[in-house]
């Protein structure tokens, strides 16, 4: 009996899967008045909708986004129910693209040299994983930033270090938190030995030639790769809010920066700062004047984008960013399923 774990039968089922729910999604919102999709989607189909009149995205209340992604979901904005639906095909369509990137990445020498079928057990986890599904059909735009990521892992594993660089930049210009990944690859981007290598880490960091002096060790850090990923991801980074600040000046940087740094969300939570933060809300003048919201970033930030990256990154990168990426989430002092 031929094996369900082939590239065809994943990917047909992954797509099958997301369609049955895009379909279930329109029926549900049709019919019942509990509705399939996320009050997030509403958000940004708002937003897409003021750009299309040439207003500004931030016209919507709590759209605390890039402009980017209003741009984006322009479509969203024309006649027709069908084009309403753009965004979450979109969105369910980057989740396949994440899944085959992660299958790339697992059949790399650098991501574990598996053969395809056992690469693909494991990208079923996120191909074939329901609540993934779930939640891009119902409108959230973690999938295009999950593709993101998983093409950046992919990019440096292949060594091209100018594409890292700018979907590092890209990315953390559409949400905040893929700069802890940044530390993680420059860590471990190490000079290759020859011009046709691929590795991307030392594969024994244990063992080491003779000891480098401190100033040797400065100057060998500041090698080609490293210089390339930093300026292309600030460049990139610089660039796109340099844009975006020309055109919506400071409400841009307030709604897409700076307010989650003050963020106290205690709904729908399920972040260990939960209780604390509900009682700031709804006690604001009995609370300390020393404001959690803004201490928490301390412990996370410790914790995912300096130790780990530091004992972690030239033995296995992408065992390094799932371990970020767990220990930002538990740490977040907004937690949700997404």
């Amino acid at each position: 009996m031929s094996s369900f774990f082939t590239t065809r039968k994943v990917f047909i089922c992954a797509i099958a899967l997301r369609s049955l729910l895009l379909v279930f999604g329109l029926l549900q919102d049709a019919y019942s008045p509990l509705k399939y999709t996320d009050i997030d989607y509403f958000v940004f189909t708002d937003a897409a909708r003021y750009v299309s009149q040439g207003l500004s995205p931030y016209e919507r209340e709590t759209y605390r986004y890039t402009p980017l992604l209003a741009w984006i979901l322009l479509p969203t904005a024309w006649q027709g129910a069908v084009w309403f639906s753009f965004g979450k095909v979109l969105f369910a369509l980057s989740d396949i693209v994440a899944g085959w990137l992660i299958l790339l990445v697992l059949k790399s020498p650098s991501g574990g040299g598996m053969t395809t079928a056992q690469a693909l057990k494991f990208a079923s986890i996120w191909l074939l994983n329901p609540m993934v599904a779930n939640i891009s059909t119902r409108g959230s735009s973690e999938g295009l930033l999950g593709v993101m990521v998983i093409a950046l892992l992919w990019a440096v594993i292949q060594r091209r270090i100018i594409m890292a660089g700018v979907l590092l930049g890209l990315s953390v210009h559409f949400k905040i938190y893929p700069f802890i990944y940044g530390p993680s690859i420059i860590w471990a981007l190490e000079t290759p030995t020859s011009p046709e290598s691929t590795e991307v880490y030392s594969p024994d960091p244990d063992q080491s030639n003779e000891p480098e002096s401190p100033s040797e060790a400065i100057i060998n850090f500041f090698n080609y790769p490293r210089l390339t990923f930093f300026i292309s991801s600030l460049g990139t980074f610089a660039a796109l809010n340099l844009l975006m600040y020309a055109i919506y000046s400071t409400t841009f940087l307030q709604h897409t920066f700076l307010y989650h740094l003050t963020r106290i969300d205690h709904r729908h939570n399920f972040s260990p700062y939960n209780a604390l933060l509900h009682l700031s809300s709804a006690y604001p003048d009995k609370v300390s004047s020393l404001k959690l919201e803004s201490l928490a970033f301390i412990p996370q930030l410790a914790i995912s984008a300096v130790l780990i990256p530091l004992t972690l990154a030239k033995r296995d990168l992408a065992g390094t960013m799932l371990a970020q990426t767990f220990a930002f989430v538990a740490f977040n002092k907004v937690c949700t399923s997404q």
